[in-house]
């Protein structure tokens, strides 16, 4: 009684909070308000779109479009229906309403239709229009849609909302040389006069966002899935890399796919497979059902990929495939649950690829993908909570990044632990099956679990999901003699006053010369004994979270590193290089120098591929971020020769490539630089070495940082790029990395306009070089005007765009001119979008820590 009666609390508060951001007034408000969203919801219901579009080869043309929008409406009032279409009133050319033409009307990006021309139940309205271009992402020979999370409207009218689920028929009119594909089966083709003409089945039941296409001069590829015809479009060009990936990359959606319909019980839930593999796509996948989208360089890889990047693409596959279920059939109320169908994306495609492999290898994997990148937000001063509150779907995008995508997925193993595996299985099994092609809720999902476990997860979910930030785990021993007399944890938070406990699960071991002992602890209190290390005999070290399970930060002694080659197992050694970094960001326990040195010195002793990739990259931070520009350059060169000489001793591939990928982010010295340029110019790596196109790419970008006169570098590079998509690319870069300054500036200039965002993954890769630190000190007079544009980065650009602008432009600024660019905009900007002020603070959590430091 008392767990449902707080359910029930929470469910009354947690309305209140969005009653209490309705707005009175009737002025029509842009965007999607959370008040118009339940309105319509509740008036609103069997949504039909018919949409034909004609597309152009040209993507300067604009696309001309007709639209059959069906609905069932209970009129209540005389109040008008609006319509969402962000455009320019020129781009709407004709509205009829139940056989009525009506004079078009668009205000404050909706078309408001009068309530005389709407009747209970039944109602057509006919639109003409110009499709627009802000979600369409065209390119040259080729476009995608991209709606997520409300950017439908920016192409055509519709009830951009999620909780509006409506069926789709498509029909697009393409140059005859294009292929196409949309999330119904493909019906009818025709051609004529050069063009081709195809007609798409009706859709299943999907939310705005779901819906999409892809058409251009794309590749075909067939093959089975579930007894269907699954058709592939794709552009790369590189036979090898084709011939390589693309058995393996059907293999992986068809393992994930009979993964996920055991462990549910549903079977997919949609008519049909079929995925467009886009360059520079700006996420790593979309999971519009029938027509996934993927990026295209994390999908074909050649036969020397890394075990990374060979991860990477197998949870990439099983995350997408897992959204056919957690999103697409059950899909989120509204965005500020978007992180529900993203956790379990993440935390079933971590199941799935762990079914197939080694559990320790499962382990190994999930604690360096996740922890490390949730710790980037949550350590910082703009931490955001799991859920968040959102009064607009405008500001939705804002919501995404690492806590969603990685801290959730941590949440979410230790809720499992809490519950239990079959029951916590059972509960989500039950909430799919209940709310299948609908729309549930954070709470909804609570409320079910709540029946299969007697724990309270009323008071677990408010520090795990509604609180943000991490706990920071102390511990104490006093010693009788060489016996432990008493074992003390402490957790507190690690910013504000509030004492939230992070109730959780991690494992202490204790290192001795010959044996490892180790003990399960359930952390719950403020303080708690951990009575089975009493008179255990004094080890020589003590690691906490030695299973990688816990999150939070974890004190680690310097001990550890004296005697870290008694760490054996990899996933105990992967946490204590996690803990150690986090120890040292927050000044405690070890220095920064100290680190590196410690870091450095594994490279040659650390042989798991996860954990080398691991320390290279913390090399590389500590390096940028936290040594002065004096002692880097003492530094470079004994740094150098460890890189060079793990390089060597290293016999497997990939440890390899990790090691010269590591010496090439931090060289420096003129040896260094001559040695890394025969390997570029001549194209022949080092021994046991393999680089392809796209490493040669990157190698001469590197040297270009370096070279005060890059010109003829860039461009012989530039001739030896094949592919047409990375010509596009590389161009685009390029003008970053140049040695010419007026280069550079025209470049950062022209990104003032919106036409030269458009790909947004170029252009943040761009950013990097343009503000490397050996590039900074004529580079930090972009800040303020990076800074300043940042709100128009948000409405033009798509969700990630925002943090990868600031990250690319702020990661690795020292300079003290940096910090007080961003103190001075936020203190000119008292009243700044709360959402983009955490991204500036967590973008710029190691400018301001290296002040501390």
């Amino acid at each position: 009684m008392k767990k449902v009666r707080l359910l029930a609390l929470f469910l009354v508060v947690f309305n209140t909070g969005y009653h209490a951001q309705m707005k009175s007034s009737s002025k029509i408000e842009s965007g999607v308000s959370y008040e118009l969203a339940q309105l319509r919801k509740s008036t609103l219901s069997e949504i039909k779109y018919e949409l034909s579009l004609k597309i152009p080869e040209s993507k300067t043309e604009r696309i001309s479009g007709t639209e059959v929008l069906r609905f069932q409406y209970k009129k209540t009032n005389e109040s008008p229906l609006l319509i969402d279409f962000k455009e320019d009133p020129s781009s709407l050319l004709s509205v009829s309403v139940n056989g009525k033409a009506i004079k078009p009307v668009l205000e404050n990006e909706h078309v408001v239709i009068d309530s005389q021309y709407l009747k209970s139940g039944s109602n057509e309205i006919h639109f003409n229009f110009l499709a627009g271009n802000g979600a369409l992402n065209r390119r040259d020979g080729y476009l995608y849609a991209l709606f997520v999370p409300d950017r439908a409207r920016t192409m055509f009218p519709c009830f951009d909302q999620p909780n509006l689920k409506a069926n789709y028929a498509l029909t697009l009119t393409i140059p005859e040389k294009w292929s196409a594909i949309s999330n119904g089966k493909l019906n009818d083709t025709f051609v004529q006069q050069g063009q081709k003409t195809l007609k798409f089945n009706q859709s299943d039941l999907i939310p705005t966002y779901l819906f999409s296409f892809a058409a251009g001069d794309f590749k075909n590829h067939t093959e089975k899935i579930s007894q269907q015809d699954s058709r592939m479009l794709y552009r790369e060009t590189d036979s090898v890399k084709i011939k390589n990936s693309m058995d393996s990359i059907f293999t992986l959606y068809r393992n994930s796919l009979a993964y996920y319909e055991k462990w549910t019980g549903i079977k997919h839930p949609f008519q049909k497979h079929g995925m467009a593999v886009v360059p520079d796509f700006q996420f790593g996948g979309m999971e519009h059902p029938g027509a996934i989208l993927f990026q295209n360089s994390t999908l074909f890889l050649d036969k020397n990929a890394t075990q990374n990047q060979l991860n990477n693409r197998s949870n990439l596959i099983a995350h997408e495939v897992a959204h056919l279920w957690f999103g697409d059939m059950v899909t989120m109320d509204w965005f500020n649950d978007v992180w529900m169908k993203e956790v379990f994306a993440n935390f079933m495609a971590d199941k799935s690829t762990g079914a197939s492999s080694d559990k320790s290898v499962y382990n190994l994997k999930f604690l360096t993908t996740h922890f490390p990148a949730a710790y980037s937000v949550d350590r910082t001063l703009g931490a955001n909570p799991i859920r968040q509150i959102l009064d607009n779907l405008q500001n939705a995008g804002m919501m995404y990044g690492p806590i969603i995508y990685n801290k959730a997925p941590i949440m979410m193993r230790q809720l499992e632990l809490l519950i239990g595996e079959k029951d916590f299985q059972k509960g989500v099994s039950e909430y799919l099956t209940k709310y299948a092609f609908n729309n549930a809720s954070w709470p909804d999902l609570i409320a079910i679990l709540d029946k299969h476990t007697p724990k309270d997860l009323q008071s677990w979910n408010k520090v795990w999901v509604n609180d943000p930030g991490r706990p920071v785990i102390d511990y104490e021993v006093k010693y009788k003699g060489d016996k432990i007399e008493r074992f003390t944890i402490t957790q507190k938070p690690e910013y504000g006053k509030e004492q939230n406990l992070w109730p959780q699960e991690f494992e202490i071991s204790l290192f001795y010369a010959d044996r490892v002992e180790k003990v399960n602890v359930k952390l719950e209190e403020k303080q708690q004994d951990i009575s089975e290390l009493k008179g255990k005999a004094k080890p020589l070290f003590i690691l906490q979270n030695s299973s990688g399970i816990g999150y939070g930060v974890f004190r680690t002694d310097r001990t550890v590193i004296s005697s870290f080659s008694l760490i054996k197992d990899p996933i105990s050694r992967a946490s204590a290089y996690i803990s150690l970094y986090e120890n040292m960001l927050n000044s405690s326990g070890v220095e920064a120098q100290e680190l590196l040195n410690f870091f450095a010195g594994q490279l040659t002793k650390e042989t798991t591929e996860l954990n080398l990739r691991l320390i290279t990259g913390y090399i590389s931070s500590i390096y940028w971020n936290f040594l002065s520009e004096n002692i880097r350059l003492k530094e470079s060169t004994n740094l150098e020769n460890l890189f060079w000489k793990a390089l060597e001793i290293h016999t497997a591939k990939n440890n390899k490539k990790i090691v010269f990928d590591g010496y090439q982010s931090i060289f420096q010295s003129q040896v260094a630089y001559d040695k890394l340029y025969k390997i570029w110019k001549s194209q022949t790596p080092p021994q046991g070495v393999s680089l392809n196109d796209e490493d040669f790419t990157n190698l001469a970008l590197a040297l270009s940082i370096r070279n005060s006169n890059n010109n003829e570098l860039l461009q012989e590079q530039l001739t030896r790029i094949k592919n047409q998509d990375r010509i596009n690319r590389f161009k685009i870069i390029m003008q970053a990395a140049s040695s010419d300054q007026k280069v550079r500036d025209d470049f950062f200039n022209g990104l003032m306009q919106k036409q030269n965002r458009t790909n947004e993954s170029a252009v943040g890769s761009a950013l990097g070089y343009l503000h490397h630190p050996l590039r900074q000190k004529s580079s930090i007079h972009y800040l303020a005007k990076s800074l300043d544009i940042l709100q128009e980065i948000q409405k033009t650009g798509d969700i990630f765009f925002p943090d990868n602008w600031l990250r690319s432009t702020f990661g690795s600024y020292q300079d003290p001119k940096a910090f007080e660019a961003v103190n001075q905009f936020l203190l000119k900007n008292p009243d700044y979008n709360a959402i983009l002020k955490n991204k500036i603070l967590q973008a710029t959590d190691n400018l301001r820590r290296e002040r501390i430091h």
